[in-house]
């Protein structure tokens, strides 16, 4: 499985409705409104490469709206749980 982090740029059109059409596209598994830079960041999740190359540039290269976007793949994930198991190593023994 693939992730990657989509950031997008809407014009002032494309904020009210690309949200919607964002998370429309297959592979995009969750879209949020953010602040800053950006707009839009569109999380998606695909089996193989050529799966993410073409929800961009078959998929998102059609919505009206978008600006410009960039992209980010990810290499490892880290939750909650494995991040309180790796810093937790060694405090059980110091507790008694």
């Amino acid at each position: 499985m693939l992730t990657a982090f989509i950031l997008v740029e809407a014009n002032r059109e494309g904020l009210t409705r690309l949200g919607s059409e964002l998370a429309a596209v297959e592979g995009v598994a969750e879209v949020y409104t953010v602040t800053g830079d950006w707009d839009f960041v569109a999380i998606v999740r695909v089996r193989e490469h050529d799966d993410l190359a073409k929800v961009v540039t078959q998929h998102l290269t059609k919505l009206d709206g978008i600006e410009r976007t960039q992209t980010m793949v990810a290499f490892q994930q880290f939750s909650a749980h494995d991040l309180e198991a790796m810093f937790g190593l060694g405090l059980e023994d110091k507790k008694a």
